[in-house]
């Protein structure tokens, strides 16, 4: 198990100061990051946060999942790697 945390269906107002704090009361908090729109700098509802074990990574998978913050019931476990998804600009070229 690795100690990033996929953190789903947060709120809007949901801060990194505030997900720092929660996740910080189950243990070592390294890193949180709200993912926000590209166009529109608006979070997209969910995160990722690295906790500094793998011990304190289940704790708060343990502790958290489904616990209600900011009137929603927020999802939290392991984070997958990333997919690649290849390059996409190529696509959109036309060819004459």
């Amino acid at each position: 198990m690795g100690t990033k945390l996929y953190v789903g269906n947060l709120s809007y107002q949901t801060t990194e100061e505030d997900l720092r704090e929660l996740f910080g009361a189950v243990g070592e908090v390294s890193s949180v990051a709200v993912i926000t729109d590209r166009d529109t700098g608006r979070p997209r509802g969910f995160a990722f946060v690295e906790m500094g074990s793998e011990q304190a990574a289940r704790e708060a998978i343990q502790q958290l999942n489904g616990k209600s913050v900011d009137d929603r019931e927020i999802q939290v476990n392991e984070a997958r790697p990333r997919e690649d998804r290849g390059s996409r600009g190529s696509e959109r070229r036309r060819r004459y």
